[in-house]
């Protein structure tokens, strides 16, 4: 199965385009005091590091507008304020030289204000999200709240374009799962602007990882998503990281060597959840820049497990007792040890000539 990617208007985000057929990009928030220029700085760079490719910057208050200008002084990936309640945040963000602005049309509404931004965003050429959140949106009588958040939406948007703009991204986030995937697939169907998707308030790392994966992944099966952020109670760091999981995953994006390896049973006769560690941790230490291939690793507890069932991927190991036989597309190799089978492996994923 082949994903087919809903077709949307392009976006230019300070270099980064956003839907049409270029890469689903990676967002993620900072969590610190934008006011706080040297912390915000740091984790804006951590993130980057960590592969995202989008920050937002939280804009409560002018301080944290104003600090924008020296922020961006001290990173080279693209911002976006988050704005609420006060429009005139947006203004001083843009002066300041932000990349991009996310308004919410359940505070920011009145329309002389609305007119304002949009002619200094049209002035710096940025884009503006229409960031709705249904805990935002007043629930009409006898309509659902998904109705309401698409309506919310589709009426913000008309007010933008009738001032003649149309660097548009729209997001519908609910903490409810189904009611986030109801309301981007009704959307979908009413406008051609790129989406970001998200679902809000997902808790801890446990609680995130479902709730993400059940609900951006739907959509993205879908095709529809031209940017991600998983929302974490957690370092934002971890929410690239899982976001990049759920694109590869789906194989909408590539960001190195996927491990897999079995749940183990009654049959295995190694510490594997130790082993599996272990290779993670070896090729982190071993890669010294190295870029590695984005291939399929299969780390196996037996030899049931092993070459049959581990057939699709690249290469892997299925350990025995006292040693791990090797092999490259389900064929097997040799038996080795597991130092030399973790040394075989890497060598797989850092060698450019492809194994049969």
């Amino acid at each position: 199965m082949k994903i087919i990617r809903r077709k949307t208007k392009i976006i230019d985000v300070a270099g980064v385009k956003i839907g049409g057929k270029a890469p689903i990009a990676i967002q993620s928030m900072t969590k610190t005091p934008t006011s706080d220029v040297a912390k915000t700085v740091k984790q804006i760079k951590s993130l980057k590091a960590a592969g995202c490719h989008i920050v937002r910057v939280a804009v409560p208050d002018m301080a944290s507008a104003e600090a924008i200008k020296s922020i961006k002084k001290k990173v080279d990936i693209p911002l976006v304020a988050d704005i609420h309640f006060n429009y005139k945040l947006a203004l001083k963000a843009i002066d300041c030289g932000i990349d991009k602005i996310r308004l919410n049309p359940g505070n920011i509404y009145k329309k002389q204000e609305v007119e304002k931004v949009v002619k200094l965003a049209t002035k710096h050429k940025i884009p503006i999200r229409v960031g709705v959140n249904s805990g935002s949106v007043k629930k009409a009588r006898n309509s659902s709240m998904v109705d309401c958040i698409v309506s919310s939406a589709l009426k913000y948007i008309k007010l933008l374009e009738s001032f003649g703009f149309y660097d548009i991204v729209v997001s519908l986030k609910a903490s409810s799962i189904l009611e986030t995937i109801e309301a981007y697939r009704k959307m979908s169907k009413k406008c051609n602007y790129p989406m970001h998707l998200g679902v809000t308030a997902t808790g801890m790392y446990s609680s995130a990882i479902v709730k993400s994966v059940l609900g951006i992944g739907s959509l993205l099966v879908d095709g529809i998503g031209d940017t991600i952020r998983v929302s974490l109670t957690g370092k934002p760091e971890d929410e690239v990281a899982l976001a990049q999981e759920i694109l590869q995953a789906l194989g909408l994006g590539s960001f190195g060597p996927e491990i897999i390896s079995c749940p183990t049973c009654g049959r295995c006769n190694v510490d594997l959840v130790n082993i599996v560690k272990n290779f993670t941790q070896y090729v982190k230490n071993n890669q010294n820049g190295t870029r590695l291939k984005s291939s399929r690793v299969a780390i196996m507890g037996c030899f049931v497990n092993g070459p049959g069932e581990a057939k699709e991927a690249d290469a892997g190991v299925a350990f025995g007792r006292n040693s791990g036989l090797v092999f490259r597309k389900g064929n097997p190799i040799k038996k080795m040890s597991q130092k030399q089978a973790f040394n075989f492996l890497f060598n797989e994923l850092r060698t450019k000539k492809k194994q049969g």
